[in-house]
């Protein structure tokens, strides 16, 4: 482990705390102002959330696959807003360049990332490229009288982006398909570069989607993040690490569904007893307990093999598949069990059902995981 047991079990332990304490009272504020408060925020930073998985050169905490596994089922225990505050930060927003990116690009980015100073952003999707990742088409043209890359394009769904700092963003450097995409570091205050307003969502309030557009954006060549060509590459070992670490989310939201269905379980009555006592409530949930543990079990299997420097491609598309589909049927059962309440605002329950929807779609849709998996298994039977 990169930390030792008693250092990491007083951090699970503060994280868990501090779920309960001060984010869970603050859920309905959030939902209804779409604002996470800037008091929680610093309180994120101070606990070293923003830098979990920076290197400690850096100034992060340095966790593992495993570790920070821990820290997402407990985050997943609250609304994913409040998960997504640090979340590009730590994944998609900062790990292309933690695994591509020079020493020096290192030296100058991830310590400000790993404290918070710096909000990170990951530009990939756009009007015509979602699930087709490599038909990317925002340009990056060198100009090289001025040793510069000029963007020209639109991202959309850009998680973070009305916030963000610093970009990461894949743009079309060669030909068509993934080898002529390439990955930049872009920072926000480049001329020409303008964030749309946030996109009103289904759920997940307090976490804000943005369009980023690019407009002759000169982008200095030693801000280009590998070699060109080698976007596409950059951009799925990102994917995989950040379904994995999605995957960890569900289960804590899932776990935390099947806590709030026990509860009102047994403190509603109907026909003179509470709803727990009744055999179809109790398999609604006994199969969500059962589903969350095998997708537990899943979760912390995948980042195990990670941390060891195994292949994970497979195993990440799979893991994110079971917990993301797992999560989505647990909360239409607590939905269920709830009954009409559970169809009102005031319990909270409706408002997790529209949150985890999204689990099934961004960092890769589960048809895409699919495609992976067949992919994958057909690859390796020859």
């Amino acid at each position: 482990m990169a930390l030792d047991q008693d250092t990491y079990d007083q951090l699970i332990d503060t994280i868990t705390r501090f779920v309960t304490e001060r984010l869970r009272p603050l859920e309905g504020q959030v939902a209804e102002t779409d604002e996470i408060p800037d008091d929680l925020i610093e309180e994120m930073k101070e606990l070293g959330l923003f830098g979990l998985s920076i290197p400690e050169e850096f100034g992060g905490l340095g966790l593992n696959m495993t570790e920070e596994i821990g820290i997402a089922i407990a985050m997943g225990h609250t609304s994913p807003a409040m998960r997504s505050t640090f979340g590009t930060n730590i994944g998609i927003g900062s790990q292309g360049l933690v695994m591509a990116g020079t020493d020096e690009q290192k030296a100058k980015w991830l310590p400000k990332i790993a404290s918070g100073e710096i909000i990170t952003s990951f530009a990939l999707t756009e009007p015509s490229a979602g699930s087709d990742a490599a038909s990317v088409k925002t340009k990056a043209d060198y100009d090289e009288a001025k040793g510069v890359y000029r963007l020209n394009g639109s991202k959309r769904y850009i998680t973070n982006a009305d916030k963000a700092d610093l970009f990461t963003v894949m743009a079309r450097t060669g030909g068509e398909g993934a080898r002529g995409v390439t990955a930049f570091l872009v920072p926000r205050d480049l001329p020409g570069l303008s964030v749309g307003q946030p996109e009103r969502k289904m759920g997940q309030q307090g976490a804000h989607v943005c369009d980023v557009n690019f407009d002759d954006v000169e982008v200095p060549a030693e801000n280009r993040l590998g070699a060109e060509g080698e976007g596409f590459k950059v951009a799925m070992r990102v994917l995989d690490r950040g379904r994995l670490h999605i995957s960890g989310v569900c289960v804590g939201a899932a776990e935390r569904l099947i806590e709030d269905m026990v509860g009102y379980a047994g403190e509603r009555e109907q026909f003179g007893k509470p709803l727990s006592d009744f055999q179809m409530i109790q398999a609604q949930i006994a199969d969500s307990k059962a589903e969350c543990m095998a997708a537990r079990a899943l979760v912390e299997q995948t980042a195990k093999k990670r941390d060891a420097g195994e292949n994970i491609t497979m195993d990440c598309a799979a893991t994110k598949l079971i917990a993301s589909e797992m999560v989505g049927r647990v909360a239409d059962r607590a939905v269920q069990v709830y009954g009409g309440a559970g169809y009102i605002a005031d319990y909270g329950v409706e408002r997790f059902y529209r949150d985890v929807r999204l689990f099934r779609i961004y960092e890769g849709t589960s048809e895409i995981q699919r495609s992976i998996i067949a992919r994958e298994v057909m690859k390796a039977g020859g």
